[in-house]
C-alpha cells in the first residue's frame, strides 16, 4: 500500500510514460481530438494544460521569454510541428480562455478488457457545442466618460431629437424668401393705392375754382 501515490505510473517506467504522453499529446494538438483510456486522458490532461498556458502567454511578454517557452514546450513534446502548430492556431484560439483547455467525454467500456474509455479533445476547437456561442470582443479599458458619451450619441432618443429639430430649424430659413415677394407685391400696391388719393384733391380744388368763377 502506497499511500503518498500522487501520480498514475500507468504500468510503464518513467521513460516509457514520457514518451507516450509526447506522442499523446502531438496527436491532441494535431487532429485536436483522441480516443484512450479514461486513466491516460486524466494523465494527459495534466500534462498538456500547463504547455498550453506557456503557449498562450508568449503574445504578453518579450520576445526573450517566448524563446524560452518555446524550448521548454519543445522539450516536453520533442516534435517542431507541434510544437508550431501549438504556438500558432491553438494559441489564437485559446489566448481568451483563463484555462480548462481540454475537455473528457466517457465513452464505455472497450470489448476485450473491459476498460473505460474516453474522448479528449480541445474545448475551443469543438464546432457542434459552440456553435450557438457568440464571440467576445476584446475590451479596452477607458474612463466612465467617454462611455457616457458614446452611448448618449448611439441612442435613437438624441437622434430623434436632432431629427426634430432640423425640421424645425428648415421652416425657419425658408420663410423670408417665401415671405419677401409677398413685402415687395404688398409695397406696391400701398403705392398704388396712395397715388390717386393725391389726385383726388386736385379736382376737388377745380370744382372750387369754378363755382367762385361763377
Amino acid at each position: 500500500m502506497r499511500h503518498g501515490k500522487k501520480v498514475n505510473h500507468l504500468g510503464r517506467k518513467t521513460a516509457h510514460r514520457a514518451s507516450m504522453l509526447a506522442n499523446m499529446a502531438c496527436s491532441l494538438i494535431e487532429h485536436k481530438r483522441i480516443n484512450t483510456t479514461v486513466a491516460k486522458a486524466k494523465a494527459l490532461k495534466q500534462f498538456i494544460e500547463p504547455l498550453i498556458t506557456k503557449s498562450k502567454a508568449e503574445n504578453n511578454v518579450s520576445m526573450e521569454k517566448g524563446t524560452h517557452n518555446r524550448r521548454i514546450v519543445f522539450r516536453n513534446l520533442r516534435d517542431k510541428y507541434a510544437v508550431s502548430e501549438l504556438f500558432s492556431t491553438v494559441s489564437e484560439k485559446v489566448g481568451d480562455r483563463p484555462g480548462g483547455y481540454t475537455r473528457i467525454i466517457k465513452l464505455g467500456n472497450r470489448l476485450g478488457d473491459n476498460a473505460d474509455m474516453a474522448m479528449i479533445e480541445l474545448v475551443d476547437f469543438n464546432e457542434i457545442y459552440n456553435a450557438g456561442k457568440a464571440k467576445k470582443k476584446k475590451t479596452t479599458r477607458r474612463s466612465r466618460s467617454s462611455k457616457k458619451t458614446e452611448a448618449v450619441a448611439a441612442s435613437p432618443e438624441v437622434e430623434t431629437a436632432e431629427v426634430a429639430t432640423l425640421e424645425k430649424e428648415t421652416p425657419k430659413a425658408e420663410t423670408p424668401k417665401a415671405e419677401a415677394p409677398k413685402k415687395e407685391a404688398a409695397k406696391k400696391e400701398a403705392a398704388k393705392k396712395a397715388a390717386p388719393k393725391k389726385e383726388a384733391p386736385e379736382a376737388k380744388d377745380e370744382t372750387k375754382t369754378d363755382d367762385s368763377k361763377e
